[in-house]
């Protein structure tokens, strides 16, 4: 059997074992996890069949239904050109490329939450791959860019955020002495958006309420400086041990993870769990796997929190609200919520809007297409007594 054939039955083989599930199940990139952990596997082979799979994924209204011979040929002409899937695509693309509705592409309920996403640019971007983005965890970036350099990479600093680098996405990042040493962390570029978009100030006492792993937890030390301090909160005790060894492997000693907050803080970022829609290009199974309940559900958790944790804010503190999602139930509908209930706190423009325009909330959402980044939101008041 020749090795397009082979790589084509294996394919096969993988879409078999997730199709059950591909409509339903949130988590599925853990199902893929142990079907490309197949001992015959190398590396090579691992990243080939990640990528035909994510690229079934990203156009699965197109393969839902075809044959086999058409589900191959159009993964084969939608994935991206690697030499990892050199011989798949030569072997399997069709002769004249299709027109296929791209529509098709994005769930039809999405119109109503977020109707910028069916403009052509903001469409085509959520239906790419995003890219790998860093932040320069130092004020000497250049033994950085040294060892980039040494690999044949070569980063581009962003002209919005020039601490923050773009990657080709296979960089393998983790296994550099800059990551070893803390000098850079993964992070999209919209998630750096959400706290530079804050004009925040060195010193100061803040809390991250939703920590997870400590992403925005290590950007808002940065910002803050040896003078500040970051409380970081989270209901997952593994995520907060992961973020420790990121602390500290940055050399930020102005973090803590305490057992009991503080009742008045200067600063509360509530980074709230969301529905995700904002990291489709990254995760395209949760295009296929999410609904308006999800969202509607998701609100109601993130109103709660909000409120929560607004009670820590002191007299002339700021409250940052986050998401990762383009929708308006989980952004613009809770920031506006929150607003009329809380009449002790008035909306805090962003200092720097990136080039996005602010909604009826108050609040900044960030768009893929402008930046080539995830989708994020961001809304901030100030409490005034």
């Amino acid at each position: 059997m020749s090795v397009s054939h082979n790589q084509r039955r294996i394919l096969l083989g993988i879409l078999a074992k997730l199709r059950p599930h591909w409509r339903r199940d949130r988590n599925l990139p853990a199902r893929l996890q142990p079907l490309l952990a197949d001992r015959r596997f190398g590396s090579r082979d691992r990243r080939l069949y990640r990528e035909l799979a994510y690229t079934a994924l990203r156009i699965l209204p197109w393969i839902e239904e075809a044959d086999e011979d058409t589900v191959v040929a159009r993964i084969a002409a939608h994935c991206r050109a690697t030499p990892d899937t050199r011989v798949f695509r030569e072997a399997w693309s069709p002769a004249e490329p299709e027109r296929l509705p791209l529509n098709d592409l994005l769930p039809a309920w999405i119109d109503a939450e977020c109707p910028a996403s069916r403009q052509p640019t903001e469409l085509a971007a959520l239906l790419r791959r995003a890219p790998l983005w860093l932040r320069l965890q130092t004020d000497d970036p250049g033994a950085v860019f040294d060892e980039f350099n040494a690999r044949g990479w070569s980063p581009e600093p962003s002209p919005a955020l020039p601490e923050a680098w773009r990657l080709d996405d296979d960089a393998a990042v983790d296994q550099t002495d800059a990551h070893r040493l803390g000098r850079v962390e993964i992070q999209d570029l919209g998630s750096q958006f959400i706290l530079a978009s804050q004009g925040v100030a060195p010193g100061g006492r803040w809390l991250d309420a939703c920590a997870g792993a400590g992403g925005k937890t290590l950007q808002l030390a940065r910002l803050l400086g040896p003078a500040g301090n970051v409380d970081a909160h989270d209901i997952r005790p593994t995520a907060l041990a992961e973020l420790r060894k990121r602390a500290e492997r940055a050399g930020l000693g102005n973090i803590a993870t305490p057992d009991r907050l503080a009742d008045a803080y200067d600063g509360v970022l509530v980074d709230a769990p969301c529905s995700g829609t904002g990291t489709w290009r990254r995760s395209p199974h949760l295009k296929w796997t999410t609904t308006p309940a999800d969202l509607q559900k998701a609100a109601v958790l993130q109103t709660r929190l909000l409120a929560e944790h607004a009670a820590r804010v002191r007299p002339g503190g700021r409250l940052v609200y986050a998401t990762c999602s383009l929708g308006r139930t989980e952004n613009t509908a809770v920031a506006a919520a929150f607003t009329a209930a809380h009449p002790e706190f008035t909306v805090a423009p962003p200092a720097n809007t990136f080039g996005f325009a602010t909604d009826d909330a108050g609040g900044l959402p960030v768009l893929p297409a402008r930046h080539d980044t995830d989708g994020f939101y961001v809304a901030a008041w100030v409490r005034r007594t």
